[in-house]
């Protein structure tokens, strides 16, 4: 090969390689906007309740917005199901832009909503119809995000490059945070609940702007061919891969648990088990995530390094035997010194699931049916488990047995370990790299041919 072909050869590698990073970024970035929409709504609900639920003391106003952000939860499972099969007839791209739009939508309508005072019993309403709209974009952008990342991704790094997903999750939660902190800082209290809340709204609004400029140029990783099959997106076509999709809830009902267990809960069992000031928390849970964000590419390196399968049962694992002890020991300390190592250990435990979640699910589904197969069930895994996770645990604080739910944390990562076990080979069986002979494969563990072949 003459010079001019090497030449040639090096220019492809580097577009190539600038098409896949470019897709990446395009996807992270509306993934952060995405979720600094959603962290902020709960962040910023101390100062807005007022304005909406004026009748009744503050835990009355909090308990109502409370459940109007439950309902972003429960929107999910509608969200992965029609976007999955728009993702899926239609592309991802496409399916990808519709969502951010409906985020930023939601946004905007939320820093635009004249008070009770002012339009009465439709405050509350706009409100929840734009938290409904939030929801079925928070369902949408996993699922298609997910998918997307794992196909733009090469062979080797699919790992590396699906832990910028669970980073930007992290990054919007953080940037929302930092956001509230600079707005008290610069206004009092008054300032804050009469119209200071609004700003973040806007600013996820013209957030998602800067999203659609980049994701218009992101490579559709969906083949015309693929998209026109007659099972395309819908749910007699995923039905054909239930053992898959079962294998996503228990998943998700393990992973996404102990997510918000040690991330949005923590921040609560923190000061009311814990014991510690508010100022105090916020140092603590704001160190511990950042150091969780950062480690995320790491374990994405070593997921692609050691195989996803043995990364879920390490996760898994160690989430069986960990999580009581963890919880028992965050309870216990009075040193905010030992409560930050011991809230980045069980971190550190769920850096074993966040880069590799999305990847474990989008190959265990053939190209038709993969955004539906990974956004549905995920969203109903989440919405069960995940989203509930801080009501459950109050709940059994509030009736005497809050240690129960150190053990329930435990259970369902021992679930999720039952289904780690029955994961097939992926390199060998899954749809991205192998033979995507799943379905015959899950719970089959051979000790020949797919060892000698690899772990992924």
């Amino acid at each position: 090969m003459g010079t001019r072909d090497i030449h040639s050869l090096s220019l492809d590698e580097a577009a190539d390689r600038k098409v896949r990073w470019n897709g990446l970024i395009a996807a992270c970035a509306g993934n952060l906007i995405e979720w600094f929409d959603f962290f902020v709504y709960a962040y910023l609900a101390i100062y807005f309740a007022p304005s909406f639920f004026p009748d009744g003391d503050q835990t009355t106003q909090l308990l109502s917005t409370a459940a109007i952000f439950a309902v972003g939860f429960l929107m999910r499972p509608l969200g992965g199901w029609i976007f999955g099969y728009i993702a899926d007839t239609r592309g991802r791209k496409f399916s990808m832009m519709i969502s951010v739009f409906m985020m930023s939508g939601g946004s905007l309508m939320i820093a635009l909503i004249p008070t009770y005072e002012q339009i009465g019993i439709m405050a509350p309403v706009v409100l929840l119809t734009a938290r409904l709209l939030q929801g079925l974009s928070v369902g949408a952008e996993y699922g298609t995000g997910a998918t997307y990342i794992s196909e733009i991704a090469t062979k080797g790094r699919r790992a590396f490059f699906g832990s910028f997903q669970y980073a930007t999750i992290v990054a919007g939660q953080l940037c929302a945070l930092f956001v509230i902190i600079i707005l008290q800082q610069f206004l009092i209290n008054e300032q804050m609940q009469s119209w200071g809340w609004r700003i973040p709204f806007f600013m996820g609004a013209v957030g998602a702007v800067v999203v659609v400029y980049l994701r218009r140029a992101m490579t559709e990783t969906a083949s015309i061919k693929e998209m026109h099959r007659k099972e395309a997106g819908s749910i007699k076509g995923l039905m054909v891969h239930k053992r898959a999709a079962l294998l996503v809830v228990l998943f998700t009902a393990g992973g996404s648990l102990w997510f918000y267990t040690f991330t949005t809960y923590m921040q609560k069992f923190l000061v009311v088990s814990g014991g510690f000031e508010r100022e105090t928390v916020s140092l603590i849970m704001t160190s511990a995530l950042i150091c969780f964000m950062l480690a995320q590419p790491l374990f994405g390196l070593l997921a692609d390094r050691i195989g996803v399968r043995t990364h879920m049962l390490l996760f898994t694992g160690l989430g069986t035997l960990l999580a009581a002890p963890i919880l028992f020991a965050i309870q216990s300390t009075s040193s905010p010194v030992q409560a930050f190592f011991l809230v980045l250990s069980g971190l550190c435990i769920a850096a074993f699931y966040t880069p590799i979640a999305g990847l474990v699910k989008a190959d265990l589904f053939p190209p038709a049916v993969r955004a539906l197969g990974v956004g549905l069930p995920y969203a109903i895994g989440n919405a069960a488990f995940g989203g509930t996770a801080e009501y459950v645990a109050l709940w059994m604080r509030s009736a005497g047995i809050e240690q129960n739910f150190f053990f329930y944390v435990s259970a369902l990562a021992a679930v999720a370990c039952v289904a780690s076990w029955m994961l097939p080979n992926l390199r060998v069986h899954g749809y991205l790299d192998g033979d995507g002979r799943i379905e015959e494969n899950i719970g089959l563990r051979k000790t020949t041919s797919d060892t000698a072949l690899g772990r992924h």
